[in-house]
């Protein structure tokens, strides 16, 4: 389906040409229609399938068709659950805005508190938000949000996983009113806290549900490679890199210092790579991902804070140097290649620590997965058998009830030998056991 069978706004159609696709994705197709009826929406898709287009050319297709409740509260809220998720929203909307009258702002925590207070009191049209930041800035009163039209909570699933339902419910509250408009999109739509959220939220949300997250990508192949230690996974991501005709590469680790230290290792080693983890300050993570992007670096090591919302096309490669905890971010950080219909592949190195993260997302994924193999580097790890349960062993029904049939034999009383009352010697002595006394009766 072409974007202009979807009713929408031509100024709209005509910022849609800065992309290279005109028809639009199964997710776009489906929610687009929805939203522009003016209905709560509660959907789910898999990575990559363009769901920000989804549901911001509604909001703005709202927003050019209709007159604004309030001339200085903004007319549409889209929260997203980390920075670099928001930072990419953002990057679309502004996209989206070429050539109309509107202005958007973008407010994320580790940037300075008293500029985006500024930003604010310009009244932009529409704000992309942690949803921290964005409480805080309500708290300080510098944000209102009753004459808030649109409400959008991008991967409501992991905003809630972070521990932000109360950061959510005191949105929904300050922007409570009958004619709000809300859209929420999620990885999953089996998520009990966000059903849970979304009854309270949601005015009779129509829900849609395209493909399953679990579901094989068609566009990555998946590789896994079972490693003995640290020195041996270290080997495999070196032997991994070598033999890749990569353009660039993500490789996603489970602490902040093996990002440090895995750079500075591959950096020794000639390759372009750089580090990102959450203890760098916002400024900082705009640099360095702006530098990736451009190709400045072909390698970046960052822990689950990219595992959402980075496009970039010329991510061909990602590797899994630690297995995730969680079974919904593997398929967050696989989903950074095989993007609008590019090839990819996902390489995971799964050790002792990672078997029992490995076995959950191979019952996620629903597939038996297999291992390959460097024939000079093959391991002695072969995965961990489970343990096998204790159970006592019980005897059959038809042997209890034997026993409990069978009579008992009654016991003889023991004969006890009493010889030792009479004539034991105790020394000289001899024990003569005395005669009780007869109690004396009245003379009455």
């Amino acid at each position: 389906m072409q974007f202009k069978e979807l009713g929408l706004d031509n100024r709209l159609l005509k910022n849609l040409n800065h992309y290279a696709f005109s028809k639009a994705t199964d997710i776009q197709q489906q929610a687009i229609p929805v939203a522009i009826a003016g209905k709560d929406l509660l959907a789910s898709s898999k990575t990559g399938s363009g769901k920000t287009l989804a549901f911001v050319l509604p909001m703005l297709h709202k927003s050019l068709k209709s007159k604004a409740f309030s001339a200085k509260d903004p007319r549409g809220l889209i929260l997203a659950p980390t920075r670099e998720l928001a930072k990419q929203v953002y990057g679309e909307l502004r996209t989206m805005l070429g050539g109309l009258s509107y202005d958007a702002a973008l407010i994320v925590g580790g940037e300075n508190f008293n500029d985006q207070v500024k930003a604010l009191r310009r009244y932009p049209r529409f704000i992309v938000a942690t949803p921290g930041r964005l409480a805080d800035h309500l708290e300080h009163r510098s944000l209102y949000l009753d004459g808030l039209e649109t409400l959008i909570l991008d991967e409501a699933d992991r905003m809630l996983d972070l521990g932000f339902e109360a950061e959510l419910r005191k949105i929904h509250k300050l922007a409570h009113h009958r004619r709000r408009q809300t859209l929420m999109f999620s990885a999953t739509l089996d998520h009990a806290e966000v059903n849970g959220i979304a009854s309270d939220m949601l005015d009779s949300p129509k829900r849609i549900a395209i493909g399953v997250s679990n579901q094989e990508h068609k566009d990555i192949t998946q590789k896994f490679y079972l490693c003995d230690h640290l020195d041996h996974k270290e080997a495999l991501l070196e032997r991994v890199l070598q033999e890749a005709e990569y353009r660039q590469v993500i490789i996603f680790t489970a602490t902040r210092d093996d990002t440090d230290r895995l750079t500075d290792k591959l950096n020794k080693q000639g390759l372009k790579a750089v580090a990102l983890s959450g203890n760098l300050n916002q400024g900082q993570r705009n640099t360095i991902m702006s530098q990736f992007e451009r190709g400045v670096y072909k390698i970046l090591v960052t822990t689950d804070v990219a595992s959402r919302g980075l496009d970039i096309a010329n991510v061909t490669h990602v590797i899994n140097f630690d297995m995730p905890k969680h079974t919904e971010e593997y398929v967050h950080r696989v989903g950074r290649t095989g993007r609008a219909g590019n090839k990819g592949d996902a390489v995971s190195l799964v050790g002792p620590k990672d078997w029992a993260s490995f076995k959950r997302v191979e019952t996620y994924l629903q597939q038996d997965l297999s291992f390959s193999v460097f024939d000079d580097l093959k391991g002695k790890f072969k995965g961990i058998k489970p343990k096998k349960p204790h159970f006592k062993k019980k005897s059959s029904a038809s042997q209890q009830n034997k026993k409990a049939k069978a009579p008992q034999k009654s016991r003889k009383p023991v004969k006890r030998d009493k010889s030792f009352h009479q004539n034991v010697s105790v020394g000289d002595a001899v024990f003569i056991p005395k005669k009780k006394v007869a109690p004396k009766q009245d003379d009455e």
